[in-house]
């Protein structure tokens, strides 16, 4: 039988060191703070060509003296040191009455977010070059030195930072709503499938089917692995954040080996507990080392080869808002929409078994499998739980399902929603006592049912 050739999903996924500078607020602040230097440097340079006379400047830019100048320059840079101080910490103060209510993932989608860091860095900057520019004036103390330039390009920079300041505080009333919040967390729920799951062409879903062929012969090797594979610890405690199973199947390749993992991206591994079985025995100590260097662990959990994470986070806030405490209806059928839409994206993607073979057709590693059912009860489990008694949420569930039953794409995918729909069926006969509230859960759980059927016709 000829060897169908691998289909790589890893040049498609985010680097875990990327996710990393992501969420901090030194990385995108630094750049802009090495670029402001850069430009010092460049307008300090002219300055003092002018003040040589090797170039000439504008009439309207040689005004003021040194003294004027170290005025305008000590202003600048102690109010734009001022508006960083204060206006990060008020909206930090915000974010954190927030986050008590809903969660606190909005303290790090804020850390996160792009406009928050470059809003940040481009005071930062500013108040870096005009500090820089303030020195320059002392360059030749007993001269007339004035760098004119500079100065101008400082107070340019301020202007700048207004119009930065207005957008940020736009930008943050905006993001700080809770839909934006829920669609921000739909929108990297999205990416993390298209990463994880990438659409496939007809031509790629040929490959995938002839790969399945192949892949029955493994089980054989799994049970060998099982009974008589060597034991790979964890080096550390962590939510798994990232495994590099590139780099896995070189060394499995290296040592003549097949490695097993037992634990894929968003779980929590333990020091010192098993984290992969490797065949033959003699080769455990290699990968144990191998594998403390591929896998990332930390103390939370990513988006990065992890798209459950997102759900989680939905799931999180739609919880939240069912509490006693909040009740918020309104904010669990949002979550509930976008985890619709999500698992609509999931099911018509093909979620293929994670088996990596070297050049020569060797499987060299094996990942822990992706689970469509666990991800369905994932997604509705938590919120039907907390919905009990609530006949505006039990019909959005159905409804939910209703939708990504359309777009799946095997009978099975279909079983698990139909599944998913008799629970909150089951559960709304028990906790709902209004018969027109339960003739309503009713009809659309028969549309559920009607559409289940449907699909399996075609």
């Amino acid at each position: 039988m000829s060897r169908a050739p691998m289909v790589s999903r890893n040049e498609k996924l985010p680097n875990w060191r990327w996710e990393a500078l992501r969420t901090t607020l030194w990385f995108v602040p630094t750049v802009c703070i090495v670029v402001g230097v850069a430009i010092f440097l460049i307008t300090f340079n002219i300055d003092i060509a002018a003040h040589f006379h090797h170039v000439e400047l504008p009439t309207w830019l040689r005004s003021g003296n040194a003294e004027s100048g170290r005025e305008v320059l000590i202003a600048i840079a102690a109010a734009i040191i001022t508006v960083v101080g204060v206006v990060f910490s008020i909206t930090i103060l915000a974010l954190t009455l927030a986050s008590q209510q809903f969660g606190p993932r909005m303290m790090r989608n804020f850390v996160r977010d792009f406009g928050n860091q470059v809003t940040l860095g481009v005071f930062v900057a500013t108040f870096v070059y005009s500090v820089l520019a303030l020195g320059s004036i002392t360059v030749y103390p007993h001269g007339n030195f004035v760098p004119h330039l500079s100065i101008t390009v400082a107070e340019a920079l301020l202007l700048v930072d207004l119009a930065v300041l207005i957008y940020f505080i736009n930008h943050i009333a905006a993001s700080i709503q809770l839909p934006a919040v829920i669609a921000g967390i739909a929108r990297d729920l999205d990416a993390a499938i298209d990463a994880e799951f990438p659409a496939t062409n007809d031509d790629v879903n040929s490959v995938i089917i002839e790969r399945r062929v192949q892949l029955d012969q493994p089980a054989e090797l799994l049970a060998t692995i099982e009974e008589r594979g060597g034991v790979v610890l964890a080096s550390k405690s962590g939510y798994l954040q990232f495994v590099g199973y590139a780099q896995l199947e070189k060394i499995a390749k290296l040592v003549d080996a097949v490695i097993r993992l037992e634990y894929r991206p968003g779980h929590f591994i333990v020091a010192g507990r098993p984290v992969a079985k490797v065949f033959p025995q003699g080769a455990a100590k290699q990968v144990e080392r191998a594998l403390a260097k591929a896998h990332v662990t930390g103390p939370h959990r990513t988006l990065t080869q992890d798209p459950v994470f997102a759900i989680d986070q939905l799931v999180e806030i739609a919880i939240r808002a069912l509490s006693p405490a909040v009740n918020d209806t309104f904010t669990a059928l949002t979550c509930l929409d976008w985890i619709s839409s999500g698992l609509s994206r999931i099911s018509g993607r093909e979620i293929v078994e994670r088996i990596y073979r070297d050049d020569e057709g060797r499987i060299r590693l094996i990942g822990a499998d992706w689970s469509y059912s666990k991800m369905v009860n994932r997604a509705f489990d938590k919120i039907r739980q907390a919905a009990h008694g609530m006949p505006a949420v039990i019909i959005r569930i159905l409804d939910s399902l209703d939708v990504i039953v359309e777009a799946t794409t095997t009978s099975s995918q279909r079983e698990v929603l139909l599944r998913q729909g008799e629970m909150v069926e089951s559960s709304a006969q028990d906790s709902v006592n209004d018969q027109n509230d339960l003739d309503d859960i009713q009809r659309h759980f028969g549309r559920l049912t009607e559409s289940v059927a449907l699909r399996n016709e075609q």
